[in-house]
């Protein structure tokens, strides 16, 4: 918080102005009536006989009340114009500057999961590593859609972070039986018949499975203004930024609609940013389709991650938020911000004291 400032001063001025004319008003009335007085008891020098409360009141304990009286008359009017005060004040609207460095408060995240049997192991620790994030979020909406031949969204784009933390937590409980043969083998048919739940819809396509093309598409449909049709118009006139963080091992079974490609270019065409996670061994990492799509991604402006360096996939999505958060910062921001708070808590018990005082008097 910075100097105090006046956002309307001269309201200020306009009421000391409109004060100071009621006051002359006031003066003018008395002094009318005053001169009226004296012109009918038939005193027109001016001279007039002068009766005092003091003379009718001589006792002791009169006097000692007239004179408390009196105190705590002067103690109102001192309260009363202490309170006039500061409700000038407040009518300038006294401000200060609040600088804030905004980030993320416009940006959209899809998380785009390949469920398929080869991918799937992976797809915890992304999980993992977004949950243990989103407490870092001011703003950020977030959706999660998983694929295999064909696409469900678990939670649409949302900023509501229980719903999100609650979803999250969900899938990477399901997850944690599916990491090693050992661990599938030693599921219960309870546990099977949970994660079997959860990736229903993902595979109705036969002989198709892991359609890493119609996949993003799917995912990026999620975010406002994508148009198949590559019109970067409707996307632009959203005003958020879009990222989508595209979990896959790229190994495609079947004949997909859109080609890996063909997706990234729908998506760079309406501004929507993709990046790749690889999500499968690290024996896979130098294979063709692991290098083609790390040569999409990139050459579409994306960030491409692999376990290569030894890291892990939390490493990676930490690199991946850190770097598109970087890229959402805006400068830092300073706007000013009413502070009426003290003022207004002197002017009520300013008026309230003015009560009290009142009260008594009449008492």
């Amino acid at each position: 918080m910075g100097l105090l400032q006046w956002r309307w001063p001269w309201a200020m001025l306009a009421a000391v102005v409109a004060l100071a004319v009621v006051l002359v008003a006031v003066r003018a009335v008395c002094a009318r009536r005053e001169r009226r007085e004296r012109e009918r008891s038939g005193h027109a020098d001016g001279v007039a006989t002068v009766w005092s409360l003091d003379d009718d009141l001589g006792g002791e304990a009169a006097s000692r009340l007239m004179r408390r009286w009196r105190l705590w008359s002067r103690v109102g009017a001192g309260l009363l114009g202490l309170a006039l005060a500061v409700a000038i004040v407040l009518a300038g609207r006294p401000a200060t500057v609040d600088a804030n460095a905004e980030r993320g408060e416009s940006r959209d995240i899809v998380l785009c999961l390949d469920v398929s049997g080869s991918a799937l192991p992976y797809d915890r620790e992304v999980i993992a590593s977004y949950l243990s994030l989103v407490d870092r979020f001011q703003g950020e909406r977030i959706g999660l859609s998983i694929f295999n031949s064909t696409s469900r969204t678990v939670f649409p784009l949302t900023d509501d972070y229980d719903l999100v933390k609650s979803q999250l937590s969900e899938a990477n409980d399901l997850l944690k039986g599916v990491q090693t043969q050992d661990d599938i083998n030693n599921m219960s048919d309870q546990d099977y018949q949970k994660v079997s739940d959860w990736l229903a819809g993902t595979q109705n396509r036969k002989q198709s499975t892991s359609l890493i093309g119609d996949g993003l598409v799917s995912c990026a449909a999620m975010l406002p203004g994508f148009s198949a049709t590559g019109d970067a118009s409707a996307a632009q006139a959203a005003g958020r930024s879009a990222s989508i963080v595209l979990a896959t091992d790229n190994v495609v079974s079947g004949s997909p609609t859109y080609t890996l490609a063909e997706a990234l270019d729908l998506t760079h065409e309406v501004g929507i940013t993709v990046d790749g996670l690889f999500s499968g061994p690290q024996q896979s990492e130098s294979d063709q389709a692991t290098q083609e799509m790390k040569t999409l991604i990139e050459s579409h402006g994306g960030v491409f991650l692999t376990q290569r360096n030894g890291d892990s996939v939390n490493a990676l999505v930490r690199e991946i938020e850190s770097r598109r958060a970087a890229e959402a910062d805006q400068p830092e921001r300073s706007s000013l911000v009413d502070a009426p708070g003290w003022f207004s808590l002197a002017l009520a018990v300013l008026f309230l004291c003015y009560l009290t005082v009142v009260w008594r008097l009449k008492r």
